[in-house]
Formats: structure tokens, C-alpha cells, sequence
């Protein structure tokens, strides 16, 4: 998933309302002319809403005029090899893309990066964390990026009073644990969950939905937000779990088959609901497979190919503005994928605490603390838990 990367031309990004957008996520090349495409935003309520990226977005490049020590940090931390890889890369190269666009234009300012790979798992991820606390340079962390090593490191980055702030990582107890240093820069999934099975119930119309969930802490916590959304349409009798790393689905699709539902909803990540929506369609199974940010990533196109095929998939993050995809595929040669764009605007916030002369950890949670303003998918400002004020949820498409 690394790539050579050509310089860009021009350094700059101004996004303003009223831009075209491009899709989340780009076609794999096993998926023909299959895409994730952009269909809705909706509210808690499972209605359409018009897009709320905000006005002019935040550039990381300022005015240009930016000081600094040369040895100012910014890290990232998340699966950058493994299953799920995928996600971890998106969200880094968003991160690496908005510093090179800063250091590009203050050369009095030069900040570095340093990605930390957890490989997504909650048992490595720890030393990891200490590893990054450890290095005094670093000033702010862009992560961690899933649930499970968030839960796991949380009270690491805290102790340290080192910023976290996390470009996709849903669950929503992370922020009840009082960590002080921690930012959500997207919706939980109380909001993810609910606003999702209401739109599969009111607005889809489905009667009869199957939730299969993993064993992970995003998966765990998704679904039960969904199955509750979902009320009486969550269908008890093909209810079903299974442990990431699992490539075998033949029970749970017996079980799906047998129950004829109208939709499938999977908590989980790609990696297994490639196989999971490939064995569905073997098996004679019809019914819409729906899954939420975890899945939405070129990636499952790329392994479930055809079976991908009007899949219905949800996701915290915002479409991609074109200016911004010219942007990443000529630095990196692919195009962005889910959370490339929070990864991007999240690494800008840091920037512009950086660039008002923040100096140290305690500078920079207090900035993020007090920040208000636009990024490419929304406008960033968080609450006292380090929720955001306002979120809401896309709706993609497989066509």
C-alpha cells in the first residue's frame, strides 16, 4: 500500500462550500467498475440532510510565515500493516499529506512525522504507546485508529498528558473514561448506530434485518447501537457472532438463508466481510448486505468483487472534495480512502496549534480544547468529553 510519492504542485488547499464532491473511497482492481459512491447525509432520525462540510476549511500551509524548533513531532498511530491495513494508511497518508503541504510553505517551520504501527491490535498496541510517550518530541499523537487499541492505550497517553486525537475510532465509551487528552474527531457510534437503523427501517423500508457482529470492541459496540436502532426489525433468530480472522462463514450464512430477512447488517471490519458478503452471495443469499465505517474501504471491493455489488455502507467520515483527491493521488499515485479526509483535517488542527506557537503536550490539548473551525468534511469543535458538538452520518453505496 505504499507508494512513491511525486511532488505536488502547489501547496495549498482552499476548500470552500458548494465544492464537487468525489466519493469516500476509490474502485479496487478487482471490482471492474464497481465504486463506494456517496448517496446521503442523515440525521439521528435516519433522514436526508443537505452536506454540512462547512465553510472555508482550515489549510495547513497558513500564512506561510510559521517559526518552530526543528525537532517538533507530530505521530500517528494505527495499523499500518495487517487485515486491516488499509484503514491505518488512509487515515496516515491524509496526516502526511497536510504536513508536507505546512512544511512546503514555512520553511522556518519544519515539522516532522513518525508513524507507529499497532498492526489494529489491542494487545501490541500498548508498547507501542509507550514508545510514542516516550519520544519527548512528539507534541501530539493522530490516533490511535481503532476502538480496541484506543481502550487499550488511553490511560498511557493520558498519564503522559500527550493529545490523542483520533481520526476513527467509534466506540462510544472511549470518551467516558475521563481522559482529558482525548478528541473524537468524528460521530460516535450512539450516533453512528441509531441513525443508521433508522435509516435502514424508515427510509430503506427493510422489515427483517440479520446483525452479525465481530468479536472486537468496535464491532461489539456498533452492533449492539444497531440492534437497538433497529427495534423489532433486529431479527433474533439469525442474530450472529463471529471472531475476526474468521474466513469460514457457512453456519451464520445457513442461519441468514434460513431466516430470509430483507438486509444484513455486519459490525466489523473488511477483512472478514469480504468472505462474510462473498459466501452470503454463494450461498443464495439476496438480501442487501449493509455495514458501517469499518468495511467502507476499497479493500472490500477488491476481495468481495462482484459480491460487493449494492452493498449499503455507512460512515462517520465526509466524501472526499476534489481538490483534496487531486491532491492525494498525485502525492501518493492512489486515490484517498475512509478517513483520508479526517486523518487530513485533524493533522491541520495540530498544525495551526503549532503554528500560533504552541510549544509543548499541555499547549496542544489546550488549543484543541478551545478550537472551533472548518475542515474539508465538517466543522471541528468538541464538547467537554472531547466529543464533537455536532456529527453527522453518510450513506455510501456500492454501484
Amino acid at each position: 500500500m505504499r507508494r512513491s510519492t511525486p511532488r505536488l504542485v502547489g501547496a495549498a488547499l482552499v476548500i470552500v462550500v458548494g465544492v464537487a464532491l468525489t466519493g469516500c473511497s476509490q474502485q479496487g482492481s478487482g471490482s471492474a467498475a464497481l465504486t463506494i459512491t456517496p448517496v446521503v447525509q442523515i440525521d439521528q432520525d435516519g433522514k436526508k440532510v443537505e452536506s454540512q462540510a462547512g465553510g472555508t476549511a482550515a489549510d495547513p500551509a497558513g500564512d506561510g510565515k510559521a517559526t518552530c524548533d526543528s525537532t517538533v513531532t507530530l505521530a500517528m498511530a494505527g495499523a499500518l500493516t495487517g487485515p486491516n491495513a488499509a484503514l491505518g494508511i488512509n487515515i496516515e497518508n491524509g496526516a502526511k499529506l497536510a504536513i508536507k503541504q505546512h512544511n512546503d510553505a514555512n520553511k522556518d517551520c519544519q515539522v516532522q512525522y513518525k508513524g507507529f504501527d499497532t498492526e489494529g491490535d489491542p494487545a501490541k498496541a500498548p508498547a507501542v504507546a509507550t514508545q510514542i510517550t516516550n519520544d519527548e518530541n512528539i507534541l501530539g499523537l493522530l490516533g490511535p485508529a481503532f476502538s480496541g487499541e484506543t481502550k487499550a492505550t488511553g490511560a498511557t497517553f493520558n498519564q503522559a498528558g500527550l493529545l490523542s486525537l483520533t481520526a476513527s475510532a467509534t466506540n462510544p465509551d472511549l470518551t467516558k473514561n475521563g481522559w482529558d487528552n482525548f478528541f473524537r474527531g468524528l460521530a460516535n457510534d450512539a450516533v453512528q448506530g441509531p441513525s443508521v437503523a433508522k435509516y435502514l427501517v424508515n427510509t430503506a423500508g427493510y422489515k427483517k434485518v440479520c446483525v452479525v457482529q465481530d468479536d472486537s470492541d468496535y464491532g461489539v459496540g456498533l452492533a449492539e447501537q444497531i440492534t437497538a436502532g433497529l427495534g423489532s426489525a433486529a431479527s433474533a433468530d439469525c442474530a450472529a457472532k463471529v471472531k475476526t480472522g474468521d474466513k469460514d462463514f457457512a453456519a451464520t450464512v445457513q442461519s441468514i438463508k434460513a431466516a430470509a430477512p430483507d438486509a444484513i447488517f455486519y459490525a466489523g471490519y473488511y477483512a472478514e466481510a469480504a468472505p462474510l458478503v462473498s459466501q452470503l452471495r454463494d450461498g443464495g443469499v439476496t438480501a442487501t448486505f449493509v455495514s458501517a465505517d469499518g468495511t467502507n474501504d476499497p479493500q472490500f471491493v477488491t476481495q468481495a468483487g462482484s459480491a460487493a455489488k449494492g452493498a449499503i455502507l455507512s460512515c462517520p467520515c465526509g466524501p472526499a472534495p476534489d481538490a483534496f483527491e487531486k491532491a492525494y493521488k498525485a502525492e501518493f499515485g492512489t486515490g484517498s480512502g475512509v478517513y483520508s479526509v479526517e486523518g487530513y483535517d485533524l493533522t491541520t488542527i495540530m498544525l495551526k496549534g503549532i503554528d500560533s506557537g504552541v510549544t509543548d503536550r499541555a499547549g496542544l490539548i489546550d488549543f484543541v480544547k478551545n478550537y472551533s473551525g472548518d475542515g474539508l468534511a465538517r466543522k471541528y469543535e468538541w464538547d467537554s468529553t472531547g466529543e464533537l458538538k455536532s456529527a453527522l452520518i453518510w450513506i455510501y453505496e456500492v454501484k
